[in-house]
C-alpha cells in the first residue's frame, strides 16, 4: 500500500513539473541535462580540478572513480532489477523534449547517480570545491524530471546511490584528515624577525618545473641566508658549513622528503631548530607536521613558534618518514609513475602486481624471527591507512617505529597482496604483519640489501638497527 502511494505521488509530482510554464530556463536545463549525457560533464570538470595539486587533484580522482562505480552499479544491476519504464512524454511540450529520448529503464537516474557521485566524491577531498558543485549536481537531477525522461523518485534514488558510492572509497582510499598530526608542543626556539640568522638550504632540482623555491624563500624571509646546493655540495655539507661557521641559529631547507631529511640530521646534531619550507613533490613530513607553504613557515619563524617530533634512525642516519627495504621502493616509484593516469588506487594495484610479479623474496631476521618477506617497511611513528599504501600518520609523537610486513612463506602471498590493494584489504590478511617498537634489529640472510629512507636510496648492508633519536625542534604555527 505505501509503495503504491509513492508511486502515485511520484506520477503527480513529474505531471506537476511538465505543466509548469514554458520560461528560457527550459532551454539551459535541456543543455544541462545533455551536457551530463554519459559523464561527460564532469569528466571536464575533473581535468580542470586536476590542473591543481593536492585537494583538487584528489578530489577529482575520487570523483572519477565513485562516478565510474555508481554509474555501473545503476546501468548494469539496479536498473535491471528493479525494471521500471520510463514516464510516458506524449505530451510533454517540445521544447522541453531532447533530442535524441533515453531507451534505457528509469530507476534509479544514471544521471544523477553520476551527478551526486562526482560532486560528493569531490567535497570529501575539499569542501570547498564540492559545495560550488552541489547546485550543479542537483541542477543535473532536477533537469531529468523538467525534461520529462525520469520521476522524481528515479532522481532521488539516483542521488543516494551516487552519494553512498563515493562515501564507500573511504573504504579503499581513505580521506586524508585536514588536521596535522599530534605533536609536542611544549618547544622553544629562537624568534628570527625576516628570518635573521637563518640559514636555508634550497634545492632547486625538488618540485614541479619552472618553480624556483629559493626565490619565494627570498621573498618570505628576506634577512636569511639562501644556499643553493648542488653537485658540489649538498644539503648537509651547505648547512653543517653555516653551523661551524657561527652565521647559523637555526637551519632550514626547502625540497623534498630527502632534502628534510639531510637537513633535520644538522639540527639534530648541533642542537638547532629546523625550518621546512615545502618543495619537493609530496611532501610527506611537512603535510603531517601541519606546514603548509613557505609563508606559513615564514611566520613561525618571525615569531619563535615550534614544535617538537620524533625522529627515526637506521644505522646511524635519520629519517622523518619510512624506511624499507625489499621491493617497496620500487613499488612506490612505479605507483608515482602511474597515478597520474590512473589515480592512486589502482596505480597502486598495478604497481604491486608488476613489481611483485617480477621480483624474488628476502630472507630476513626481523627482531630475532626468521621470515621471507617482499616487502619490511619501517615508519617513524605509527602509519596509517595500514597496508601497501600507508599515507600519513596521526601522531609525531608516538615514541613508536611502525613495522610493516608483506610475508613471502605464505602460500599466494603476492596474489593476496595485490587483490587486498583492490579491495582495500591488504592489512588484514595472514600475509600480513605489523608491530610497534622503540627498536629494531634487522639481519639479512640474502646478501646485502639496499635500504631506502625518505624517498632516497641508502646504503647497502647486511644488519640493520632501527632506533629512534632524541626529538626534533620544528618551526610550526599550530592552529586552534
Amino acid at each position: 500500500m505505501r509503495g503504491r502511494r509513492l508511486r502515485l505521488l511520484d506520477r503527480r509530482v513529474h505531471a506537476w513539473v511538465g505543466g509548469l510554464p514554458t520560461t528560457p530556463v527550459d532551454r539551459w536545463l535541456r543543455r544541462l541535462s545533455t551536457a551530463a549525457d554519459h559523464g561527460k560533464l564532469w569528466l571536464a570538470v575533473a581535468v580542470l580540478l586536476g590542473l591543481r595539486r593536492g585537494g583538487l587533484r584528489r578530489g577529482a580522482v575520487r570523483g572519477v572513480g565513485a562516478q565510474a562505480v555508481s554509474s555501473l552499479l545503476v546501468n548494469a544491476l539496479l536498473k535491471r532489477v528493479f525494471g521500471r519504464v520510463r514516464p510516458d512524454m506524449a505530451n510533454l511540450r517540445s521544447e522541453r523534449k531532447l533530442r535524441r529520448s533515453p531507451v534505457t529503464l528509469s530507476f534509479p537516474s544514471g544521471h544523477s547517480s553520476s551527478a551526486a557521485a562526482f560532486a560528493t566524491g569531490v567535497a570529501m577531498e575539499h569542501p570547498l570545491a564540492g559545495t560550488a558543485l552541489a547546485p550543479v549536481a542537483l541542477g543535473v537531477g532536477y533537469s531529468r524530471v523538467h525534461v520529462g525522461v525520469h520521476y522524481p523518485g528515479d532522481v532521488l534514488a539516483g542521488l543516494a546511490v551516487g552519494a553512498g558510492v563515493a562515501v564507500a572509497s573511504r573504504h579503499w582510499w581513505r580521506v586524508r584528515p585536514e588536521a596535522p598530526a599530534r605533536v609536542r608542543t611544549a618547544a622553544s626556539a629562537p624568534a628570527l624577525p625576516d628570518g635573521a640568522g637563518l640559514v636555508v638550504a634550497v634545492n632547486p632540482r625538488s618540485g614541479p618545473d619552472g618553480f624556483d623555491p629559493a626565490e619565494e624563500v627570498r621573498n618570505r624571509l628576506p634577512a636569511a641566508e639562501i644556499r643553493e646546493v648542488g653537485a658540489g655540495a649538498g644539503v648537509l655539507e651547505v648547512l653543517d658549513e653555516a653551523v661551524r661557521a657561527g652565521r647559523a641559529r637555526a637551519v632550514g631547507v626547502a625540497g623534498g622528503d630527502g632534502s628534510v631529511a639531510a637537513a633535520a640530521a644538522v639540527a639534530l646534531e648541533h642542537g638547532l631548530p629546523l625550518a621546512v619550507v615545502p618543495a619537493g613533490t609530496l611532501n610527506h613530513f611537512a603535510r603531517d607536521v601541519g606546514v603548509d607553504d613557505a609563508a606559513a613557515v615564514a611566520e613561525a619563524v618571525s615569531r619563535g613558534e615550534a614544535v617538537c617530533v620524533d625522529v627515526a634512525d637506521v644505522n646511524g642516519t635519520a629519517f622523518l618518514n619510512t624506511a624499507s627495504i625489499g621491493v617497496y621502493p620500487a613499488m612506490v616509484r612505479r605507483r608515482d609513475e602511474l597515478a597520474g593516469r590512473l589515480g592512486t588506487w589502482v596505480a597502486l594495484t598495478v604497481a604491486a602486481a608488476q613489481v611483485l610479479g617480477r621480483s624474488e623474496p628476502v630472507r630476513l631476521e626481523v627482531a630475532g624471527r626468521p621470515v621471507a618477506v617482499w616487502i619490511l617497511f619501517v615508519g617513524n611513528c605509527r602509519y596509517t591507512p595500514r597496508g601497501l599504501s600507508p599515507a600519513w600518520r596521526p601522531r609525531l609523537e608516538d615514541g613508536l617505529l611502525d613495522v610493516q610486513v608483506l610475508r613471502a612463506d605464505v602460500p599466494f602471498s603476492r596474489t593476496r597482496a595485490v587483490v587486498g590493494a583492490l579491495l582495500g584489504l591488504s592489512d588484514r590478511g595472514t600475509a600480513y604483519e605489523t608491530f610497534a617498537a622503540e627498536e629494531v634489529r634487522v639481519v639479512s640472510r640474502s646478501g646485502e640489501q639496499e635500504v631506502a629512507y625518505d624517498g632516497e636510496c641508502g646504503v647497502t648492508g647486511s644488519e640493520f638497527v632501527f632506533a629512534k633519536r632524541r626529538p626534533l625542534t620544528v618551526y610550526c604555527c599550530r592552529r586552534g
